[in-house]
Formats: structure tokens, sequence, C-alpha cells
């Protein structure tokens, strides 16, 4: 069901910040890999719930470029568990009709990665049910930089650098900027994700653990999307008008 705001239907964009895994388990005693693993399943459930909300484009944000900073044996599994996620995963995304994009540098990762993002990418580029892009070594600042160096390699003067090329040359050129943002785990901040594209989008911060973020979850931070008024610079009255 689409759910409606103040100022119509939505949100189409749902991005998230999938925190808490860590402690999860630390609270529980067991392994932050187990908290992971857990992670993992509130993924599926999201997905399932995104797209009986009618959510058309869900961002997840599964790896920042600054993760690498973590310890070496939680590098490794969870890079083990993107690994095994899209050797599993993807053949059930695509029997629901999900289309999946990856966003961030797999220059990192070995080809093998690289190979398995590009046949999960090809195998569900037809899908129509709804678009979900997960964020590997990706980071805002990075995407930025990135954006406007291939702009310069390609020719692009001064003159032709602006906003609307910009947001066409990122990582998500082509998909609209979200209109929800949901981070769990208690901290109240964006940490890289998609700093160019959340400029207007309206945040909503959770205490949840990302393994307990349900179905009752989302809905809660639908609900408060929906008693929010998206101005977009604009006053109250013009949005009522329906100005532009």
């Amino acid at each position: 069901m689409v759910v409606a705001s103040s100022t119509g239907t939505g949100p189409n964009h749902v991005a998230v910040i999938m925190d808490g895994n860590g402690r999860w388990a630390k609270h529980r005693g067991l392994k932050r890999s187990e908290g992971h693993k857990k992670g993992v399943v509130a993924v599926r459930e999201l997905i399932k719930n995104a797209v009986d909300a009618g959510i058309s484009q869900l961002s997840l944000f599964a790896f920042s470029s600054e993760n690498w900073r973590r310890p070496a044996l939680e590098v490794r599994l969870l890079i083990q568990l993107l690994n095994n996620t899209l050797e599993n995963e993807v053949d059930d995304l695509h029997q629901n009709g999900i289309r999946l994009k990856i966003l961030g540098d797999l220059e990192r990762f070995d080809s093998r990665v690289e190979a398995m993002v590009r046949n999960a990418e090809s195998l569900t580029a037809d899908n129509q049910v709804m678009n979900l892009n997960i964020a590997i070594n990706y980071g805002g600042r990075w995407d930025i930089v990135n954006t406007i160096q291939k702009m310069v390699a390609g020719g692009c003067s001064s003159d032709e650098i602006s906003e609307e090329a910009i947001s066409h040359s990122l990582s998500t050129g082509g998909i609209p900027d979200p209109d929800l943002f949901i981070r769990t785990g208690g901290e109240h901040r964006i940490s890289n994700f998609l700093i160019w594209q959340l400029a207007y989008t309206e945040l909503f911060f959770t205490d949840t653990l990302w393994p307990d973020f349900g179905k009752g979850d989302l809905e809660a931070a639908l609900q408060w999307y929906m008693g929010r008024e998206r101005r977009f610079g604009r006053t109250s009255e013009q949005v009522v008008k329906g100005e532009h």
C-alpha cells in the first residue's frame, strides 16, 4: 500500500543506514559477526516490507569507504558476508522483480566480486517491482570528487559544471533523490552517505538496532514522514497553493 504524506504520495525513495549490528550482538554475548548475519535477515524483511509499502527505490548503506578502518578480522568477515549475499540472494531478488544496482568503488575488491556484481546487475536489469541500490565501499565525498574528476577528464568546462550536471553524473545518476532517510542504532548523523542527494531529504533516526528493525519500525518511519511538510525552500503558504 502506498502511503500518503501531508504534501502527496510518498515516499518513493527511502535510504537507510543499517547501524547497530555489533551492539546487538554484544548485548547478547555474541560475536559481532553474528550481528552482521542477523542484519542480513533484517535486510530481507525490509525489502519485502518496502515492496508492500509501494516504495519504488530503496538504497542501503552496506559497507562504507571508512569501514576499512575496522579491525582486519571484522573487515574480512564483512567481505565474506558480502560475497555470500551476492551468491545466495540475487536469484530471490530476481524472482521477486527487484532490480539491483551497486553504488561505490569496486576497484578495492578482487575481480570475483566485480564479476558477481556485474552479473547480478545484468540479471535483474529489466525488473520493475522495486529498485534496490546497495552502497559498497561508498562515500558521499568520494562520489562527488569522482564525479567531478570524470567530468573534467571528459572535457567538461567550468561553465558546464552545474548542479544538474553533477547530479546526472553521480553514481546515482538517473535515480531520484531520497524522500526519506532512516538511520537505526541511535546515532544522529548521515556518516558520509549520499551527502549530495540528501540535501532536501527528511531525516528519521531511531534507537532500534538494525537486526531488530522490522515491519512496525518501517511503518513508524513512514507515518512520521506522512506528517512532514516538504517545502524545498518555499513557504507553507506556497506549498498549500501548489506553487513551484
